[in-house]
């Protein structure tokens, strides 16, 4: 089988007289015989509809081909709403991501380390820093306080710059030797137990040291406010320490005038929870003068 136009018919093969080619005898003599098809002009018809069926295709391919272009260059239009034609007729994109003439400044640091916040134990060292009022109200506040989940009522307060007379024993000589400026009292209870705190003041913290380091005897029980006389002509725990420029001392017995073992454990809690609660609120005063001075630096 070939392609690319029609079937031409074999020649017929007569005996005879020979028939024109491309003619068929008439059967029918008198009538006149059918015309013959012009094979030539149906090849060239032919040939031509292919030709025009390519020129459609190709037609047709360039056409989508437009369309397409079309479409992207809206999109790219549409997307590319507030960018910049570039002088060589290139869209160049703006914002963030459009390249800056100018370099982005880079960030410094100072090669300088700040200052350290102050130190809350440098204003309760020494008296030239210590400046924040001092009572004792400010001490001891309130009617009562609580440690540890316990209890105490306060009672009576005092302060007196003669730190010699509210002392039992050499503690008195002692403080005085060391420049004890003051010294301020209040005594709490709690069921059955009064315990006395004294905080002695002295000008610096080395003086406060050498008081605590000596320290024999202790600070006198202080009655009143509903408190009777307690831990005289008894055994009676006795006990110091200090913090910065401030020396601190409790003396803690029975209210009914018991002696004090060892084995009184409510004893020694009742002098824990008032030796913890002065050191606390003597740091408390150098934790608010140095909260103060961060905040005004220049002053």
């Amino acid at each position: 089988m070939s392609f690319g136009g029609p079937q031409w018919p074999q020649e017929p093969q007569q005996h005879g007289q020979q028939q024109p080619y491309g003619q068929q005898p008439n059967p029918f003599p008198g009538a006149q015989a059918p015309q013959t098809p012009d094979w030539g002009a149906l090849a060239d018809a032919s040939a031509a509809g292919r030709r025009r069926k390519r020129w459609l295709v190709i037609g047709g391919g360039a056409l989508a081909t437009l369309v397409v272009g079309a479409i992207v260059a809206t999109a790219v239009v549409s997307s590319g709403k507030g960018d910049e034609t570039a002088k060589n007729g290139s869209v160049t994109p703006t914002g963030s991501a459009a390249p800056s003439d100018s370099a982005t400044p880079e960030p410094t640091f100072s090669s300088v380390a700040p200052p350290p916040p102050p130190n809350p134990k440098d204003f309760i060292s020494n008296e030239t820093k210590d400046k924040a009022p001092l009572s004792a109200e400010g001490l001891f506040p309130g009617k009562k306080l609580t440690m540890s989940g316990r209890a105490y009522k306060k009672g009576a307060t005092s302060s007196t710059t003669n730190c010699a007379s509210v002392t039992q024993g050499p503690l008195g000589s002692i403080l005085k030797q060391n420049g004890c400026d003051r010294v301020i009292r209040a005594t709490y209870v709690k069921d059955g137990v009064a315990i006395t705190v004294g905080v002695a003041v002295f000008s610096t913290e080395a003086e406060a040291l050498k008081a605590k380091a000596q320290a024999k005897g202790g600070v006198a029980p202080l009655a009143g406010s509903g408190v009777g006389e307690f831990c005289r002509a008894t055994v009676c725990l006795r006990r110091s320490n200090s913090i910065g420029r401030y020396a601190y001392f409790t003396t803690a017995g029975f209210a009914d005038g018991k002696k004090v073992t060892t084995a009184d454990r409510p004893i020694y809690e009742a002098s824990d929870d008032l030796a913890t609660f002065a050191f606390n609120q003597i740091y408390a005063r150098g934790r608010t003068q140095a909260s103060a001075a961060a905040a005004a630096p220049g002053e």
